[in-house]
This record gives structure tokens, sequence and C-alpha cells, in this order.
């Protein structure tokens, strides 16, 4: 079993930044991140794997949100900026061992951190 700690959310207003952080019980290959906005279906963020490899979700505004991570602390992040209301939503870590977002569905979940954009 493996356990993924979020941290990071909150509320901020349009246009802000937030940094969110999720970190694994141990090293898991890919980890990623996915939101779901209220009465909406959970959709997946970015995703990252072992060597950096980086893909983001279909409908997200390139350049606005990035993932990196920290492999030797087990740990991935979501810098989110130019906030908007838009992007509220729970935001959720997920890991697997392998990467795809199939995978990453399938895998290993947070809890969640709460992310709200006022306007």
């Amino acid at each position: 079993q493996v356990q993924l700690v979020e941290s990071g959310g909150g509320s901020v207003q349009a246009g802000g930044s937030l940094r969110l952080s999720c970190t694994a019980s141990r090293n898991m290959y890919c980890m990623g991140w996915f939101r779901q906005a209220p009465g909406k279906e959970r959709e997946g963020v970015a995703r990252i794997n072992e060597v950096g490899d980086v893909v983001t979700g279909d409908d997200l505004e390139e350049g606005r949100f990035t993932i990196s991570q920290d492999n030797a602390k087990n740990t991935v992040y979501l810098e989110m900026n130019r906030l908007k209301p838009e992007d509220t939503g729970m935001y959720y870590c997920a890991a697997a061992e392998f990467c795809s977002w199939r995978n990453l569905r399938e895998g290993y979940w947070g809890q969640g951190t709460q992310v709200t954009v006022s306007s």
C-alpha cells in the first residue's frame, strides 16, 4: 500500500498562485494531479514520470500549471499561476507504477486538497 499526503491548497483571489505538494510513502514511477470541480467529473491536470516526462491535461491552458518532482523526497509539486475561478475544486494526487491517465486513476490516491479561487 502507498500513502499519498497532499498539502498546499487554500483560497486565493483570481490571478494569484498556489503550490501544491504531494509526498508518497515510497518511490513511485508515475505521479500526477487530478482535480474535480463541483458537479463535474474528475479530470487529469498533469502527470510526470520518474525520468521527468510531463503530460498535461487537454483542457489546461498552456503555461499556467507546472508539475515538477523531487525524486529524493518522493514528492511531486503543482505550481499553479494566474488562477481563475474555474480552477476551483478539489485537487487530488495520484500515483502508479506505470504512467498513463488510466494507470493513475486505477492507482493510489491522496485525500485531496481544496483550492478555491475567488473573483
